[in-house]
Formats: structure tokens, sequence, C-alpha cells
């Protein structure tokens, strides 16, 4: 916890052994390396910070988010884009959010072709991959999870966050010009998916967070208020962290009946292990999880809903907005996307062992997971099986200020992401919210959305069962 704080804080004694991390958060060092070749050897950029970005469009989009900032150019070579500014702490930590929130950072295996091709590495690093058509592979295994949606309704992104935003602006420039400029954020959902509604409706009111995902009183509410007005619905299923499940169904014919765009996020559990698509206008999901069960790339997906009222606006508007995936990250999703089905059956068969032993425990408080009380028949009303819970699982500790003494005592990898075939465990609110677990203001509004700040977020692995409950147990003392 020592390190999570330092991580959060920058101390250089922390932060100088990151080398490497969850690639929106931290600049891979092939793409460090490529800037710093960049800016010894082109005297142009000498005190000026680049950044590479994942296409020519990202780079202008950058560009514009940093109108306020003095000299921020567009940058090309190589093939490559990105954007210079004059040194500033202020303007990076702008130009660097801005990416981080929407996924707009240079592929690690683009940036890795160009340092060979440039005679900076020798060559790419082996690896298993897909030999044919890896786009065509990764939407013929789509497909077979996404019933009915052709290969026309499956955009493949970079990252899952940029291909949230690129579902908030395809929706967004539908409705808006039809005077629907509201967005219902529906329960707590993943920082960064927060972050794009907060900054890029067109005003603060127009974003409206709805706290308890089971309200649908307090929704109807809404809707008769300002149902002419909401553009769209976002929500998770389940949530993230809490892992709760709305209704989906009703609310889509709510969504429906006014003329508002359901986008649902089923990460958490995977598109394999839910059929959320006849309920959604559009599927956001993260590919980085299940799926990249190696855990060595990310990638996202938007699913257009074809049956949908706006599906072909939609199709036409989402093909400029999402940011391609890089051919190399493709053809390596391709190899790991047929193994999705084994990976998610080993996890599903462990999750449930993991949760009956947290929740028997004595220095266990809360549990909560896929088949909770309160959204258990909600969440089996979209699972393709009863067994089909995703490997997420959240708790709380009894003891006050236990949290410290678990996480440093537990022998189990420690870091933000999940769906991979190792488990992984992290304090979520200090990784994705440490400005809320150190503020009182922070806290009085994770109080608000029944949210402890010392809430561990673990994801259950391909490891032997034993071997997890093993170490949860050890830790817990």
């Amino acid at each position: 916890m020592h390190d999570v704080r330092g991580y959060e804080e920058k101390n250089p004694e922390v932060v100088k052994h990151l080398t490497n991390g969850y690639p929106r958060f931290v600049v891979h060092p092939f793409a460090r390396q490529l800037v710093k070749h960049f800016t010894a050897s082109t005297p142009a950029l000498h005190g000026r910070t680049l950044w590479l970005t994942s296409s020519a469009a990202m780079a202008r989009a950058l560009v514009a988010h940093l109108t306020s900032a003095r000299g921020a150019e567009l940058y090309t070579q190589h093939g490559l884009f990105g954007v210079s500014h004059p040194e500033s702490a202020d303007t990076s930590a702008r130009a660097k959010v801005f990416l981080q929130n929407i996924g707009g950072f240079l592929s690690s295996r683009e940036a890795e072709d160009h340092l060979v091709a440039l005679g900076l590495l020798p060559a790419p690093h082996p690896e298993d991959v897909f030999k044919g058509d890896a786009s065509a592979e990764i939407r013929r295994q789509l497909r077979s999870a996404l019933t009915g949606a052709s290969d026309a309704d499956l955009f493949l992104a970079n990252c899952g966050m940029s291909a949230v935003n690129a579902a908030f602006r395809a929706v967004n420039a539908l409705q808006a010009p039809r005077g629907r400029t509201v967005w219902l954020q529906l329960g707590w959902l993943y920082l960064d998916t927060i972050a794009i509604l907060q900054k890029f409706t067109s005003k603060p009111a127009d974003y409206v967070y709805v706290r308890d995902v089971a309200d649908l009183d307090g929704l109807r509410r809404i809707f008769a208020a300002h149902g002419t007005r909401i553009a769209g619905v976002v929500t998770e299923v389940p949530t993230n962290p809490l892992i709760q499940t709305p209704d989906l169904p009703a609310i889509a014919a709510l969504c429906r009946q006014h003329g508002a765009r359901l986008l649902v996020d089923p990460s958490m559990s995977s598109v394999f292990a839910l059929d959320v698509l006849p309920h959604a206008d559009l599927v956001i999901s993260s590919l980085t999880k299940y799926t990249a069960s190696e855990g060595d790339l990310t990638a996202g997906l938007v699913a257009v809903n074809p049956a949908g009222p706006d599906a072909a606006a939609l199709r036409a508007g989402l093909a400029p907005l999402v940011e391609p995936l890089y051919a190399r990250d493709a053809a390596r999703l391709a190899w790991q996307i047929g193994q999705t089905r084994d990976v998610l059956a080993r996890i599903h068969a462990a999750t449930p062992q993991v949760v009956a032993f947290l929740a028997q425990h004595p220095a266990v408080k809360d549990v909560y997971w896929a088949l909770q009380p309160g959204s258990r028949e909600n969440y089996l009303r979209l699972a393709r099986s009863p067994d089909a819970t995703g490997g997420m699982i959240t708790f709380t500790l009894k003891q006050l200020g236990g949290l410290e003494k678990f996480y440093d005592r537990l022998r189990l990898p420690k870091g933000p992401s999940f769906g991979m075939k190792t488990t992984l465990i992290c304090p979520f609110m200090y990784l994705a919210h440490y400005d809320l677990v150190t503020t009182p203001a922070g806290l009085a509004e994770l109080a608000a959305s029944k949210l402890d700040p010392d809430l561990l977020r673990l994801c259950v692995g391909t490891e032997p069962v034993e071997e997890i409950i093993g170490a949860l147990a050890e830790a817990l003392g």
C-alpha cells in the first residue's frame, strides 16, 4: 500500500521503479524510446514535449483539446502522428489525461515496428499470432456471441475507452440536432467512462448521475421530466466495482419509449458470458478483458444492434470515430480470442468457490459478485448459462484499517486490470479515485454511492482455485 500511495502521489522513489504499466496510464517504453529518438534528432523538437498518438485524427483531437496551450502543433514523421508543445508540466498533464480518457496513445507494437525500421531494435519480439485475416477472425468469434450482428455491425477499436468515446460521440452527433443533449450515467461506472460523460457533455447540467441502478421509479421520474432532452443512458452490466446488474430489459423499454439510446458495457463479465445486444442500441466492451487473456494487448468493441432505430446512422457515424486496432495487435488478439470460452469456463468454475470462502471468513465484511442478492435475477436474465458469472469479486474487511496489513501480506499478483488467466487484485478506489479516498468531500461522495474506500477488487484467474484461496486465507490470517 505504501507503493500504491507513492504511485498516486508521484513519489520519485516509487515512480522510478515503474518502467511499464497499464498502457493508458503509463506510456510504453517503446513509445518513450521513439520520442527520445525524434526529439534528439529533430532540431525543431528541441525544448518541446512530444506525444505520439494512435492516428492522425487523434492527434488533431489532442491539438483541439490543447487550444489554450500556446505552441501546440501537429507532428507527422515516418507515418507516425502526434502533437508537440513547449515543455510545460501543466500542458503535459492535460495531454496525458486526455489521451488516457479516450485511449489515444500509440500502440506498443506499432512503436516497436518503427524502432525496428529505424534500426533501434533488431527485430520484433517473437509471439504467436493468427496467420490469416485477423480482423475477420475476431469478428467471426464475436458474431457467435452477438447473435444477429453482422461484420458491418462490429467495430474494433484500439482499446475499450476508445470504443466508449466513439459510441458516445456517434450517439451525441445524432441526438444533439434533435435537441437531446442530456446523458444519464446509471450507477457508479469505470473512472474514464465517467470522465468522458463529465467532460464531453455540452454543459455540466447535461450530465446526470443516477446512483442507484435498481431505482427504476427514480429513472422513470427523470424520463418523465426530461425525456425529450435525453440523448442516452450509459451503464455497465454488471457495474464496476459493486457488480450490480440493473433490470436491463425494463431500462431498454424506457429508453425506446422516450427516444433515448442505451449504451451497455458488459466488460466485467464479457460479451461471451452475457447476452445484452438485444436490449442495447450499442454494446461497448473492452476486449482487453477475457478475450485478450494473456494480458499483453488492449482492444475494444462497439457493436450496433441491427434492430435498433438508428442502426444505419450509427454504423455510418462510428466508422470515422473508432480508433483502429493496429494490425499486429489484431493478429495477436485473433490468436487469443478463440480461447475465450475455455478461459471463462475455468474462471466460472473457480469464482463461486472463492466467493464462498470469502463470504464465510470472519475477517471479511461484504462480498459483491454477479450473483449477489438484490441483482442476481437481473443478471441471470442476461447470462448465457447459470454459471456464466465472470471472474470479478469485490469485498471489504471488517477491521478498520485492515486493508494495509492484508494487502501487504497477500501473495497474489496485484494490478489494475482484470479478465486475465492471471488472478489480479487491487485496492480499486485508491488506484481509480485517489482524489476521493484522500479528501473529506471525496469520502462523502463515496459514502453517498455506498462505496467503501478500502474496497478490494479481485478478478479470479485460471490458476488452481486452492492456490487462490490459500493465498487469501494466509493474508486474512
